[in-house]
């Protein structure tokens, strides 16, 4: 996937594909990464699976965790800039 996106940065199902594995190896704040920079070149690529998948990331960690308080944070920025 990380070869992939060094060919196409643009690749948004390499980068939904290493966010997945990223939250799968307990690297949620990597995962998030991924998923707001797919919304940040594109936001409605895949029907908004990265802003779905970031809400369920968010609901697996808890409103009070800390990357789900930055993640929303940074996703407002996104959705109301």
């Amino acid at each position: 996937m990380a070869k992939r996106l060094a060919l196409d940065a643009n690749d948004h199902q390499a980068r939904f594909d290493l966010a997945l594995a990223h939250f799968s190896a307990n690297k949620a704040g990597l995962a998030i990464d991924e998923l707001l920079e797919i919304m940040r070149r594109n936001r409605a690529w895949n029907e908004d699976a990265a802003r779905k998948q970031l809400i369920k990331i968010f609901e697996a960690l808890g409103s009070g965790h800390e990357l789900t308080l930055s993640g929303r944070r940074r996703l407002s920025s996104l959705l109301f800039s």
